[in-house]
């Protein structure tokens, strides 16, 4: 499936390696203007050249996603330099595993509240425009109990439920909002490309729970990702698309 995004304007908070970058890519391959931002300056600058070889407008900026001040000042750079915001991705982690203090506040902090505050910031810019879409990303680990990243399984509950409630509050104003829950995905660099040698008995499990018989990829995500703020799911808010390859279908 091919899609076309010509003109518009897509930001992706969290958008330098992994899922965000092939987003941003998916977007900027299929002619759209992108921006994103993330902490590390050396993966953002890479991310920011590979957008720029497709020839269409490309923005990036060093933004502490967990930060509230440097989410409003990205989202108000990013649309400045994009000339609007057409679609915002919201993709940013802080991955917290411990069930602690420091575990729960790295989740709630960027992966819910710098979903909420990108939105806010956004939604001013999104309103202006036509057929407009937020898209957040999730996890599996958002539907099912965890010994391993409490935290993390809580907080991506809560952003598949805060998806239903932006939709409901945003539909009248023209805005679309979906949610992408992603299975476990490999690319190099990640959490689980190391788990292949830090960790191998877990990855050996997590490969046999997976039906297709290998993790997913960062291009797989993006391409629902796509679709989902295309106009061809232009009747389709308030819902989570899991993309698992059958992860969670439990087949042994």
């Amino acid at each position: 499936m091919s899609f076309d995004f010509t003109g518009k304007r897509v930001v992706v908070a969290g958008g330098s390696k992994g899922i965000g970058r092939s987003i941003a890519l998916g977007f900027a391959a299929a002619g759209a203007k992108v921006s994103i931002c993330a902490r590390g300056e050396a993966a953002l600058a890479k991310a920011r050249e590979e957008l720029s070889a497709f020839g269409t407008a490309a923005h990036a900026a060093s933004c502490d996603l967990g930060v509230e001040a440097q989410v409003k000042a990205y989202i108000a750079e990013a649309a400045e330099a994009l000339g609007g915001i057409d679609v915002l991705i919201n993709n940013a982690s802080g991955f917290g595993q411990s069930d602690d203090e420091a575990g729960w506040a790295a989740s709630l902090n960027v992966d819910l509240m710098a979903t909420v505050r990108a939105s806010h910031a956004a939604v001013p810019f999104l309103v202006q425009a036509t057929g407009s879409s937020i898209v957040n990303v999730s996890s599996i680990a958002g539907y099912r109990p965890t010994t391993r990243s409490v935290p993390y399984a809580a907080v991506k509950a809560a952003v598949i439920q805060y998806t239903t409630s932006q939709a409901a509050q945003l539909a009248r104003q023209g805005v679309r909002v979906n949610c992408v829950a992603p299975g476990s995905i490999e690319f190099p660099g990640g959490t689980w490309e190391d788990r292949r040698t830090s960790n191998p008995d877990l990855y050996g499990r997590t490969l046999k729970s997976i039906p297709f018989g290998r993790l997913g990829y960062p291009e797989e995500i993006a391409d629902v990702v796509l679709f989902l703020a295309s106009p061809l799911a232009r009747w389709v808010t308030g819902q989570t698309i899991t993309a698992d390859g059958g992860q969670l279908l439990g087949v042994s």
